[in-house]
C-alpha cells in the first residue's frame, strides 16, 4: 500500500510481500527499482532535490528505518512492518539460489566484497553470482555499466552510501536493463562479518541504530545526531498539526437516519 510519511512516499509491505514483488519482477523481466527509506534518507531528501526526485521515482519504497515505522504508526497506520535492507537482501539471496536468478553485487571495499561473496555462496549452495565490482570505480562508470550489461544479471545490489547509489540507479537504470535493482548501503559489511547485526531485542525495540552507533561511534555519531534530531522535530511538528486539525474540525455527532449529522 502506497502512502506518505512526512510528505515522502512509502510502501507498507511485509517482508514476504516485498520478496514476492521482487521475484515477480525478475521472473517477468519487469524493471523494478527498490529504495530503502530510513530517517537519514528522508531528512537528507528534504534539502537535496536530486535525492528527493530519485526516491520518489522508485517503484518500491520500503520501510527500512524504525523511525519511519514509528511515524506511520503515530499517523494512524496499524501493523506497520519494518523491512530492513539486510533482511530483504538475505531473503533475496535465498530466492536467487532456489530459483536460479543471478545477482550482481556492486560496491563496498574489495576485501568486504570478496568475503561477503564467499560467505553468501557458502550459505546458499547453487547460487550463481553474475558478477561483482567494488565501489571504488570513480571515472570508470562507463566500464562498470558495460560489465553489468554483459553479465545480464537478474538483479543488481548497490552497496554504496546515499546519495551515490540513488544517483547511479537514476543515471543508468534504463540502460542496464536489470529487472530488479536495489540499494543496500552497508549490508555487505554485515554479510562479510565486518559489522555485527544488533541482537533481535534491539531490532524489535527500534534501537538497532544505537547498536550500530556503539560499534562505529566515530563514523556514525554525526549522522545519527543530526538526522535523528531533525526527524524528531519534524515528527513533533506533524503531530501538532494533526492535533490542531482535529480540534478545528470539532466533534462529529452520530449520524442518525442516514442523513448528514449537523454540526453545532
Amino acid at each position: 500500500m502506497r502512502t506518505t510519511v512526512l510528505n515522502c512516499p512509502v510502501d507498507i509491505l511485509t517482508l514476504d510481500e516485498t520478496v514476492n514483488v521482487a521475484t515477480a519482477a525478475m521472473r517477468e523481466r519487469k524493471p523494478m527499482q527498490h529504495v530503502a527509506l530510513n530517517v537519514a534518507k528522508l531528512v537528507s531528501a528534504r534539502t537535496n532535490e536530486e535525492l528527493d526526485r530519485d526516491v520518489r521515482q522508485a517503484d518500491l519504497i520500503g520501510i527500512d528505518g524504525a523511525g519511519i515505522a514509528l511515524a506511520l504508526r503515530l499517523a494512524g497506520h496499524r501493523n506497520v512492518p519494518r523491512v530492513t535492507g539486510v533482511d530483504l537482501f538475505d531473503h533475496l539471496m535465498a530466492t536467487c539460489a532456489a530459483q536460479g536468478f543471478r545477482p550482481y553485487l556492486l560496491g563496498a571495499t574489495e576485501e568486504v566484497l570478496s568475503e561477503a561473496c564467499r560467505r553468501i555462496e557458502a550459505l546458499h549452495p547453487g547460487l550463481q553470482i553474475a558478477g561483482r565490482q567494488n565501489g571504488y570505480f570513480k571515472g570508470r562508470e562507463r566500464e562498470i555499466v558495460d560489465a553489468i550489461k554483459a553479465a545480464k544479471p537478474d538483479c543488481l545490489f548497490l552497496a554504496m552510501p546515499t546519495p551515490m547509489k540513488e544517483r547511479f540507479m537514476a543515471a543508468y537504470r534504463a540502460e542496464l536493463n536489470v529487472p530488479f535493482v536495489m540499494g543496500i548501503g552497508g549490508t555487505l559489511d554485515v554479510a562479510a562479518g565486518f559489522v555485527q547485526r544488533a541482537p533481535m531485542a534491539w531490532q524489535k525495540s527500534g534501537f538497532e541504530w544505537l547498536y550500530r552507533l556503539l560499534q562505529e561511534p566515530r563514523r556514525m555519531w554525526k549522522r545519527y545526531l543530526s538526522t535523528n534530531t531533525i526527524f524528531a522535530g519534524l515528527l513533533l511538528k506533524d503531530m501538532i498539526r494533526r492535533m490542531l486539525a482535529r480540534s478545528r474540525s470539532g466533534p462529529t455527532l452520530p449520524n442518525v437516519g442516514g442523513k448528514p449529522a449537523p454540526r453545532g
